[in-house]
């Protein structure tokens, strides 16, 4: 959904000689205290119950926008420093199968050919699928050092058995049609039994609007479908525009 960076550039001046995993350290705060360990003892130890290492804090003239956004899945707000990390949130909850976040989640200490650097990954996150630390900047603002620190990251993730990625930028479209479908992610009553009309003529294919349009109450039925395609019971094709003539597919069959 979103546009990866390679990091395996920034990796050429890193030191990872011989014992680097008992050189490397990565700090944490959970409960008030800040905990440090090695990067090798690191995969053995739970910090998705941290607490951020920054606060999130607003002043004047500030280029970016920190805010919180609440995820259902963990019951929870989580901090984004940006309104492209606030996307990010977004769509992980919509299509990552989340179990937790932790923002900030920790102080990476790495040795450089030009000595020892720190960086802080954007977001900690787990997945049904596994372990991800993942980092937000566009494309355009990366740097020589960023990426540095990015390859960084990365040996770490990968000396505890997590993935890493930098988010870049967003497949056209994407951003767009998960913020349509976020509109309508919360409970949804269905008095009027409109959602099973909707699945059931999902299964023929047909458009968002043909779909609204095979019930009595179309501009309730708009509603229905955005919430159906938040939860996936109805899928669409994100790497188009999203509107009336958006294809409507029921991937699962159900009636």
């Amino acid at each position: 959904m979103f546009v990866p960076v390679p990091v395996a550039p920034g990796s050429t001046g890193l030191d990872l000689g011989a014992e680097w995993t008992r050189r490397w350290t990565a700090t944490w705060r959970t409960a008030g205290d800040e905990v440090s360990r090695t990067v090798r003892d690191l995969a053995h130890t739970r910090i998705a119950d941290g607490t951020p290492m920054r606060w999130f804090s607003w002043r004047w003239a500030q280029r970016h926008r920190p805010n919180l956004q609440f995820l259902v899945s963990t019951g929870r707000h989580h901090g984004a420093e940006s309104l492209e990390e606030a996307r990010l949130l977004l769509v992980l909850y919509f299509a990552a199968g989340l179990v937790d976040v932790l923002s900030q989640p920790l102080h990476l200490l790495f040795d450089t050919a030009t000595g020892r650097r720190g960086h802080i990954p954007d977001f900690l996150v787990v997945t049904r699928a596994g372990v991800w630390q993942i980092d937000v900047r566009p494309r355009v603002l990366i740097a020589p050092e960023h990426l540095e620190a990015f390859a960084a990251t990365a040996e770490v993730a990968l000396a505890c058995g997590w993935h890493y990625t930098v988010a870049a930028g967003w497949r056209d479209h994407v951003a767009v049609a998960v913020d349509a479908f976020s509109s309508q992610r919360r409970p949804l009553s269905d008095p009027l039994g409109i959602r099973p009309v909707l699945v059931a003529a999902a299964r023929e294919g047909g458009t968002f609007g043909e779909l609204a349009d095979t019930t009595s109450y179309p501009p309730l039925a708009r509603a229905q479908l955005l919430h159906l395609l938040w939860h996936r019971r109805l899928g669409t094709d994100l790497g188009r525009a999203s509107g009336d003539r958006s294809v409507v597919i029921n991937p699962a069959g159900e009636a």
